[in-house]
């Protein structure tokens, strides 16, 4: 495979690595494999799947090999770790009493989810929920449409919001938008805020041209509906402090919403509920979802203005069966009870600055590290040759399968990052545990 079609928001599954990797496992493992490979449709980013899970706990799962990995990975959703006793208790009351809830009929665990989460924001009054974060994505589309009479979005290339057919389209990644046919029209793309990447060549001193190029196309445009973007890059990739400021008032220029796509790191991830609180802003709309339901629930939501509601009111925006769904509601209330409790925010804020301690340190030992960066425990290693500022593809890939049978699991994006996403619970011995690993892995390279 070309090196450059391994850059991505995932790991590629089909390297010289993955398949030394599978000849390690037990012959029982590979069995279980193969039954998997044999019956799902296999899939660029998640075939053939990497091990056989048993249990999860906390910060930690446990393969049927009996070996423990600290899960610095999680799909984003363990915001409160695996198995919460407090989410699994609320759900377990809830499904004893109203296990499901009928369209065109509500409940109390709903309203009063919609009500929390509007709650939390200044003028984002309206909720709509959905099984899925792509699906929300596709809500917020439509309403985007109504509202505006326009069907043109802007969005940013290396972005990712779904893999529906909408969301690919909107999303900027190619291994996302190939090989599918035509895609939904009108979906504009321009460089996104990327400082690790910046085509205008800023390097330290950003003149924010990223924002003046999305500025310029809206301008040119003239009817484009939204800005569709997700605030930082789960990679990360974190814009400065006056882009989204920039962008806020470049759209209400020119009738253009704004749309942002939080699913992985709203409520709490980033050290705010929702992560474009960092920036002092707020959009039209936000889509959140992944720790929405607690680890155990797949759940996502589209938040938006009351003057958005009275665009779509009347009209189909499409709705979904599982869209009020009491034990779903009672997950997601159970996770911000406890962040809440808990004082998650606080406490992600102070891991974030010990984590950064640690990375940079990191960083002044090992030359290949070419940047550390985070916002919140959202977390990134960056390798590059310290020569000639080529990403190490294959030495970022040894380092995971070198951390992955050492007890820890992250992923890989854009080929080159290590992308570290530890539960909000996780403790600072959990933390230096893994960053010790990741250095070994680092050391062990040849």
């Amino acid at each position: 495979m070309k090196d450059d079609n391994r850059v991505s928001e995932g790991d590629i599954n089909d390297t010289d690595a993955r398949k030394a990797w599978y000849q390690q496992l037990s012959q029982q493992t590979r069995m279980v494999l193969q039954r998997d490979a044999d019956v799902f449709l296999n899939q660029t980013l998640s075939s053939p799947c990497l091990q056989v899970l048993k249990e999860s706990k906390g910060t930690t799962f446990t393969d049927i090999e009996n070996r423990v990995c600290l899960d610095f990975h999680g799909n984003y959703v363990h915001n409160v770790g695996f198995g919460h006793p407090e989410v699994i208790q609320a759900v377990t009351d809830q499904m004893q009493s109203l296990s499901f809830s009928t369209r065109r009929y509500t409940n109390l665990p709903a309203i009063e989810l919609a009500e929390r989460l509007t709650g939390y924001t200044h003028s984002l009054k309206r909720i709509l929920f959905a099984p899925g974060g792509a699906e929300a994505v596709g809500i917020a589309l439509k309403a985007a449409r109504l509202h505006t009479g326009r069907h043109k979005t802007v969005s940013m290339w290396d972005s990712f919001h779904g893999a529906t057919l909408e969301a690919a389209s909107v999303g900027g990644e190619a291994v996302f938008r190939q090989h599918i046919g035509p895609l939904l029209p009108g979906t504009e793309h321009v460089p996104p805020p990327n400082p690790s990447e910046c085509p205008f060549k800023c390097g330290t001193h950003c003149s924010l041209q990223c924002a003046g190029y999305l500025e310029y196309v809206l301008e040119k445009e003239g009817d484009v509906a939204a800005v569709v973007a997700e605030t930082v890059r789960s990679s990360p990739f974190i814009p400065p402090p006056e882009y989204w400021k920039r962008v806020r008032e470049a759209c209400d220029r020119n009738g253009t919403l704004l749309i942002l796509d939080e699913i992985p790191h709203a409520l709490g991830r980033t050290g705010r509920m929702f992560t474009f609180q960092n920036y002092g802003i707020e959009p039209d709309m936000v889509v959140i979802g992944k720790g929405l339901g607690g680890g155990i629930f797949p759940l996502a939501a589209v938040l938006t203005r009351e003057e958005i509601n009275a665009s779509v009111k009347g009209k189909s925006i499409g709705h979904y069966t599982h869209e009020k769904n009491p034990v779903a509601a009672a997950a997601a209330l159970a996770m911000l009870n406890i962040v809440e409790k808990e004082n998650l925010l606080e406490r992600v804020e102070y891991l974030h600055r010990y984590a950064m301690t640690r990375m940079r340190k990191m960083q002044q030992r090992h030359p290949i590290i070419h940047d550390v960066r985070g916002l919140g425990l959202l977390l990134g290693i960056e390798l590059r040759d310290p020569q000639t500022g080529q990403k190490l593809l294959r030495e970022a890939e040894k380092v995971m399968y070198y951390c992955l049978a050492n007890g820890l699991n992250f992923k890989l994006s854009m080929g080159c990052i290590l992308n570290l996403i530890p539960p909000l619970t996780v403790s600072e011995q959990e933390l230096d545990t893994a960053f010790t690993i990741i250095e070994d892995g680092l050391e062990a390279l040849p």
